[in-house]
């Protein structure tokens, strides 16, 4: 084992927002390590899948409506940096029961922030949109600026644009502990040990592995996505069929037009109620995942309800309360940590990016990060 030079920053777990934090210290100059303890852009967590969904109708709280329209500026600069599309408009659908939380949310955050939105019935939301057969009383929020950002290749943009910008990157380099020292941190892994003034924890499902006192306010939980055929795909393609977040008798829905692979891709909101480790996690997708997925497809998108096309495992990290965990650690000020973004975080990856930069290099950042502070667990 070496002990290497010391850094600015390091940056432990480079999926979503950890590549966004490593391109924005680099572009801010400093020195920086990222470590990833498996490759870049992988499978094994929770930022993987061709396709994420951003929207700017946001029912879990208006308060996430600012840092969505940031988002969306850096991801739009991404773009035009990398000069590729990155996202792609499908408008947004938020549906559910009248009284649901679902449809009044993300009425409430379109209305609170003036976001352009219709409000519409279920006839009406099939005559629009005709691969939706919801039931008849479900309301929906149309918002036309939702759509899907492709994380793969965000995240492989990040990482190549800080490496150009002179940061280090380590991949296939477990993190074993890191420990706060008089003057920043020493981190050690499985091959070296290495210092920091500041590090940023941004390790998904695996963040209580390096922080167990995360561990009952940051817990893994396994997640299946599906593609299914569709029979009728004139119907699922990204100009005629919006993304979706769907409250029904089964539970909470999203979904996304056919793109990039074979198939109408979905998920359910914590799909089987399964905590995991995430080292042993059960990676095969299997009959029982497949029933939940298929029965809600036929029953409400039947013209999508074809062949299984494929199956993939990954994880939700859930926090309490479902809202993001960005944080200073209160009695280790120079470790700062991002987990807990429930099954709605990637979208957001780019403005976290942004705040874990302001939070390593000045301390503070403009951007209002109030509600997702650790102290409310306590």
């Amino acid at each position: 084992m070496t002990t290497e030079q010391h850094y600015d920053a390091i940056v432990i777990g480079l999926g979503g927002m950890g590549s966004a934090a490593l391109y924005q210290l680099a572009q801010r100059g400093k020195r920086v390590l990222g470590i990833e303890q498996f490759d870049i852009a992988h499978e094994m967590g929770s930022s993987h899948g061709v396709t994420r969904i951003i929207r700017l109708a946001y029912h879990e709280h208006p308060s996430y409506v600012p840092l969505m329209r940031r988002a969306y500026e850096l991801w739009r600069e991404l773009e035009a940096s990398a000069g590729e599309q990155l996202l792609h408009i499908t408008g947004s659908i938020d549906a559910g029961p009248p009284d649901g939380s679902n449809f009044n949310g993300s009425l409430l955050s379109c209305e609170q922030h003036d976001l352009p939105h219709d409000v519409l019935t279920s006839s009406e939301l099939t005559e629009r949109f005709p691969g939706y057969r919801l039931p008849p009383e479900t309301m929906a929020v149309f918002q036309g600026e939702g759509g899907f950002l492709l994380p793969e290749r965000c995240i492989s943009l990040f990482v190549d644009k800080a490496r150009a910008l002179g940061a280090t990157v380590h991949t296939g380099e477990r993190t074993r502990d890191c420990q706060p020292t008089s003057n920043g941190v020493t981190v050690r892994t499985e091959t070296g040990t290495y210092e920091a003034e500041t590090l940023v924890i941004s390790a998904g499902a695996w963040a209580s592995k390096l922080l167990p006192g995360l561990s009952p306010v940051a817990v893994p939980e396994r997640q299946v996505l599906a593609w299914f055929e569709t029979l009728r795909p004139e119907l699922f393609t990204p100009e005629v069929f919006p993304v979706f977040n769907l409250v029904v008798d089964e539970g909470q829905f999203y979904g996304f037009p056919e793109f990039g692979v074979t198939g109408f891709k979905l998920g359910k909101y914590h799909h089987l109620e399964e905590n995991v480790d995430p080292d042993t996690i059960d990676r095969e997708p299997n009959s029982g995942d497949e029933a939940v997925l298929r029965d809600f497809t036929e029953k409400y998108f039947r013209d999508a309800a074809g062949a299984t096309s494929s199956m993939k495992v990954c994880m939700f990290t859930n926090s309490p309360d479902e809202h993001f965990i960005i944080d200073r650690l209160p009695d280790c000020p120079q470790v700062i940590v991002a987990a807990g973004f429930s099954g709605h975080g990637f979208k957001f990856s780019s403005i976290v990016g942004e705040v874990l930069a302001d939070l390593a290099v000045d301390g503070t950042t403009r951007h209002d990060i109030g509600m997702f502070k650790l102290a409310r667990f306590d």
